[in-house]
């Protein structure tokens, strides 16, 4: 019997991945609020998380195995203007999703970030203490306490995914290849550091996580530490198309520039250590979504 997957947030860019990655293979429901989504072999649900009752009367109905909480603001400008709904949405909302989840005894993988600290430091480890610069990055580690304290062995993924947006919304990847395909030139950051993961092979671990009982909180991210500028790079060169239009810039040089961590990278030692496996590297990521874009599936995404 197929696994039954329920994820909120259904028209967010890490929702919809999720589902298309999974759909063969697993009953796909994503939670819609305001925004619709239409994909092949995935069911919708309108749901609101504002209250318990209302995520509970949608568990009862979907009988999910796992919920996945991929809902949330994520806009760090958006976050930093309007902190009482960021802290809403990210904290309250991942809160009541979490204590319905407890009262129903469904496994739950919440989504996390990389913004957590203030990067003076590369490669953190989950071990360390948090401590965000900007409100984006206080809401969400406020978001994984209240889900620890709600639902004790909550999967919590600490991640940085790339992967084909849809209409509304692009990912990182996504903006590089329409701007150098457009013959636009385009500047990143070569002093912002990460460990980008693409949201298919995110996917796929999360659920070998959660398939193994994992608890608490896993960085799954790439193995290699790059910077914006490096990414965009080895990405558009795998693709085939000249870098060229691809200019270095400097994060602290921009002015007016909310507050980030100049340094996001996360260790995955503890990820690969329970599962006992190697993690993609960039080129093997890469190769998978051209191989989506060959697919299809960046065109069905995109249509959204």
């Amino acid at each position: 019997m197929k696994q039954k997957v329920l994820i909120t947030g259904g028209s967010g860019l890490l929702a919809i991945n999720w589902a298309v990655s999974r759909r063969d293979d697993m009953n796909i429901t994503i939670c819609c609020h305001t925004h619709n989504v239409n994909l092949k072999g995935v069911k919708t649900v309108e749901c609101s998380l504002d209250s318990i009752k209302s995520i509970i009367d949608c568990l009862q109905k979907s009988k999910p195995d796992v919920v996945v909480h991929a809902a949330g603001m994520t806009n760090v400008d958006a976050c930093e203007n309007d902190p009482e709904l960021a802290a809403y949405v990210n904290i309250k909302v991942a809160e009541n999703v979490a204590q319905a989840c407890a009262i129903e005894g469904i496994k739950l993988i919440h989504i996390s970030t990389d913004h957590l600290y203030d990067g003076l430091n590369p490669l953190k480890t989950e071990q360390e203490p948090m401590c965000p610069i900007n409100v984006y990055g206080y809401t969400k580690a406020k978001a994984e306490e209240a889900v620890l304290k709600q639902k004790q062995n909550a999967l919590i993924i600490r991640t940085n995914f790339y992967g084909w947006g849809s209409s509304y919304r692009q990912s990182f990847s996504d903006f590089i290849i329409d701007k150098v395909r457009s013959k636009s030139s385009i500047v990143l950051f070569e002093d912002v550091h990460y460990t980008p993961i693409l949201a298919e092979s995110m996917v796929n671990i999360a659920h070998k996580l959660i398939d193994n009982g994992a608890e608490g909180v896993f960085n799954v991210v790439n193995d290699e530490r790059v910077s914006k500028y490096q990414f965009g790079s080895e990405l558009i060169e795998y693709f085939d198309h000249n870098s060229s239009s691809i200019t270095k810039g400097r994060m602290e040089q921009v002015n007016n520039l909310v507050k980030r961590p100049i340094d996001m990278s996360l260790s995955n030692y503890k990820l690969k250590q329970f599962l006992n496996k190697k993690i993609n590297g960039h080129r093997e990521d890469f190769a998978i979504l051209q191989q989506q874009e060959i697919n299809g599936l960046a065109a069905e995404l995109k249509r959204l």
